[in-house]
């Protein structure tokens, strides 16, 4: 019996690598063509002032002695948005039942 594994375990070995290069090369291409559209973006330094006022605001309700600091403050990208409302209506067509979600956005280079 162990004549058998041993011959047919060689055999799995070389086509399970052939498989993960394939992978791993498609995987390169796919990244050397294509660069990911991120969902949010940093919003401009004039909202600063009004976002984080509104932000602590809510945060500290009635608690006027707590101290809150607003780190970073990001605004939806509006082409990723547009993209995602164009493929999204695209893809429900008729469906009125239809609730879709796109996880990632890419661009060609």
């Amino acid at each position: 019996m162990g004549i058998f594994t041993r011959f047919f375990n060689k055999l799995r070995d070389p086509i399970e690598k052939n498989n993960d290069s394939k992978k791993e090369k498609a995987a390169n291409s796919f990244q050397s063509e294509w660069e990911p559209i991120s969902a949010f973006i940093p919003a401009d330094e004039v909202d600063y002032q009004t976002v984080s006022l509104i932000a602590t605001a809510i945060a500290a309700e009635d608690h006027p002695n707590r101290q809150f600091v607003v780190k970073k403050i990001l605004q939806r990208n509006p082409e990723s948005l547009r993209v995602s409302l164009i493929a999204a209506s695209i893809a429900a067509g008729e469906s009125t039942d239809c609730q879709l979600t796109v996880k990632r956005i890419y661009k060609k280079k």
